[in-house]
């Protein structure tokens, strides 16, 4: 067993080479573990999916295809999936979607999206409950430097979503979503209050007579 196996410290960023990141990847104590990988560094984040994540998880896939149904955008979403550059980075975002001409372009039968034969994702989602700081800072360099053309992040704890625009190595924020147009990230946050005070079912109902509006 590795040093750095015996001395790994989950949710936190820890140096290690890229054998050392696959070998705790590989095993199965860390099977149901998020992982990444950037710049020489790793991080494993185990922590227990509580209901206040599990539910603005499930409500931000539920907006989005709602949207893109509605809107006729073609789309396909990927949750929890992983995308790997090997050697260099290795993602486990939340959520993340194909959209437009790429909706389909990546086949049944793949594991992990291996990011030197296929295009990132287009839009990535992460909900933060407790890794806030992270999703900010270390996990959107990583998305910039991966080129995915909007980050968005569930502030679980401030009942909001910070939408990002990644362009010309970096990113701003944003107020409306450029890659699904006409979706106000001020709705989002709206049916996420919503969720505070009522049922799903009512905040989705809610959510359709708005995006119908659009």
């Amino acid at each position: 067993m590795s040093k750095i196996q015996t001395e790994i410290v989950t949710d936190t960023w820890v140096k290690a080479s890229w054998n050392e990141y696959i070998e705790i990847v590989d095993n199965p104590n860390y099977e149901k573990a998020k992982c990444y990988y950037h710049n020489g560094k790793m991080r494993i984040e185990m922590p227990p999916v509580g209901n206040d994540h599990a539910s603005d998880h499930t409500v931000v896939i539920v907006a989005v295809g709602l949207f893109a149904a509605l809107k006729q955008i073609a789309l396909t979403g990927k949750d929890n999936c992983t995308y790997r550059k090997t050697g260099v980075q290795d993602v486990q975002p939340d959520v993340s979607y194909y959209i437009g001409e790429n909706a389909n372009i990546i086949p049944y039968g793949t594991s992990i999206i291996d990011l030197n034969i296929y295009p990132p994702p287009t839009l990535v989602i992460e909900v933060a409950n407790t890794s806030l700081a992270d999703d900010k800072g270390e996990k959107r360099l990583i998305y910039e430097d991966l080129k995915v053309t909007e980050y968005w992040i569930v502030d679980v704890p401030n009942i909001q979503v910070i939408a990002f625009l990644i362009e010309n190595n970096g990113s701003r924020r944003i107020t409306e979503s450029y890659v699904l147009p006409g979706l106000k990230i001020s709705v989002l946050n709206e049916a996420f209050r919503r969720t505070r005070q009522m049922n799903q079912g009512q905040v989705y109902a809610w959510l359709l007579t708005q995006f119908q509006q659009t």
